[in-house]
């Protein structure tokens, strides 16, 4: 891979606006330390340019306009069925490369995005944030220093609001690649696999339209069930079941069972709860540590240090793979043997 980058600021560009993730992205990278903002390209021109001029960086007319403009990494924050596009583009100009979850909107793409990269020597990262969460990364020493025993189960809930309200491509099966399983279940998978360091090879799911009726082209609610190599069993709720009157999007919550002990967490539980007057309803106002933050501190540092980022593209790989293995058993109605 290319080398270290030492003595000046990491340049960094943001692929697309798509993804509402990318407005919290511009004022992270604002507050980095030995970071520039170089600017960002966005298929609305007019998002783009309001985007631009609220954190004081410029809107390029083109994709290769950012990247003559001398980035070091683009963020990609597009809808699904773009990411391999523009994950290829920037690989092809030498920059590299976080890429918004999932990583492809097909298994396939995946795997052409982490062959381009490789090709062309870039870093590939996977935006897995919840890695970055203080209490996830306690959960997870807790449970690597043996202190719940051997591991027989894990039990996770990732669910929220439908997503519509923030970009309405979310309930696009074109664009999206499905509905809540797409959505929801990378994150638990890559915490499963970065907990356990073993790979699934069996999948079971469900799911249906019951839950916000009204989005007949994806699924809505979904529950999935994971064996994995050492024979640990995992279940995943992915549902879009919070309603829209809830005072947050969504949440993620995880328990580890093992043979000596259980270890659980609820990753949003940093927040007040505000009851306002009654046309404010309830709020929950946010006062922990960004897991974004974390994230995109990772990606600058695996740049300027010329090193594999610690979550990379065969993460989001692994990840997908599951997704598409929980579709094909929704389909059949059987488990889907994975490898």
């Amino acid at each position: 891979m290319s080398g270290a980058i030492i003595g000046r600021p990491i340049r960094l560009g943001i692929l697309s606006l798509a993804h509402h993730h990318a407005e919290g992205y511009l004022g992270i990278i604002g507050r980095l330390p030995g970071v520039d903002l170089v600017g960002l390209w966005d298929e609305d021109g007019a998002r783009g340019a309001d985007a631009a001029a609220a954190h004081g960086t410029r809107a390029f007319a083109t994709e290769a306009d950012l990247f003559s403009a001398g980035v070091d990494g683009v963020i990609v924050c597009s809808v699904n069925s773009e990411h391999r596009r523009l994950a290829e583009l920037a690989a092809a100009a030498g920059v590299h490369v976080l890429c918004e979850k999932p990583l492809g909107g097909r298994v396939a793409d995946a795997r052409a995005i982490i062959a381009a990269c490789a090709a062309a020597d870039v870093r590939l990262m996977t935006a897995f944030p919840m890695r970055f969460s203080p209490l996830l990364r306690a959960l997870h020493a807790s449970v690597r220093s043996g202190a719940v025993g051997e591991i027989v189960c894990l039990e996770g809930v990732n669910t929220g609001e439908m997503p519509d309200v923030h970009r309405a491509w979310f309930v696009d099966p074109t664009l999206a690649g499905g509905g809540a399983l797409m959505d929801h279940v990378v994150h638990l998978a890559d915490l499963y696999r970065w907990i356990l360091r073993v790979e699934v090879v069996e999948v079971y799911a469900v799911a249906n339209r019951i839950l916000q009726d009204g989005y007949a082209g994806v699924e809505t609610g979904g529950f999935v069930s994971l064996r994995f190599a050492n024979g640990v069993i995992a279940t995943i709720d992915c549902s879009w079941s919070k309603p829209r009157s809830y005072p947050t999007w969504g949440g993620l919550a995880l328990e580890v069972v093992g043979t000596e002990g259980v270890v659980t967490t609820d990753a949003f539980r940093q927040h007040l709860v505000v009851y306002g007057r009654p046309e404010d309803g309830i709020s929950w106002p946010f006062w922990g540590s960004d897991p974004n933050a974390g994230m995109l501190a990772e990606f600058v540092a695996a740049i300027r240090e010329g090193r594999p980022p610690a979550i990379t593209g065969l993460d989001g790989l692994r990840a997908l793979e599951i997704v598409e293995a929980a579709y094909r058993s929704v389909g059949s109605g059987t488990p889907v043997q994975i490898r």
